[in-house]
């Protein structure tokens, strides 16, 4: 009972090879941000789309997105950094606590922008 009790800690060289692939993987997702950005600034040019406030809602499906991977990668270099798996198991309880909160908000927000646009539109048009 005594060796279950005690921590595994994680290797030097495992935590250094798991924050270089976080690293990779980080700029990796950069890119495809960076293009996403690029395909709503096209969409944004369009006047089919402009209407009815998709441009906005969809600049903010980005944003959101470009968040909540920023937090995940934040999530992931704190989690190679850990020292053990007790540290692991707590920092990943407090990222999807926070995380869960934040997707709530982030649905409460889209909504009223949904809703807002959508409104205006009606206005508008009648």
């Amino acid at each position: 009972m005594t060796s279950a009790g005690k921590d595994y800690e994680i290797p030097v060289e495992m935590r250094d090879f798991a924050e270089r692939s976080v690293q990779q993987a980080k700029k990796a997702v950069d890119g495809f941000m960076t293009a996403a950005h690029r395909a709503v600034d096209t969409m944004e040019n369009s006047a089919d789309v402009i209407q009815n406030g998709a441009t906005t809602v969809g600049r903010m499906a980005v944003d959101f997105a470009e968040a909540n991977l920023a937090a995940s990668f934040d999530f992931a270099q704190k989690l190679v950094r850990a020292a053990d798996a007790n540290e692991m198991m707590k920092l990943q309880a407090e990222f999807l606590t926070a995380q869960m909160t934040v997707l709530q908000n982030q649905a409460t927000q889209m909504g009223a922008t949904i809703v807002t646009k959508a409104s205006g539109s009606g206005k508008a048009s009648g």
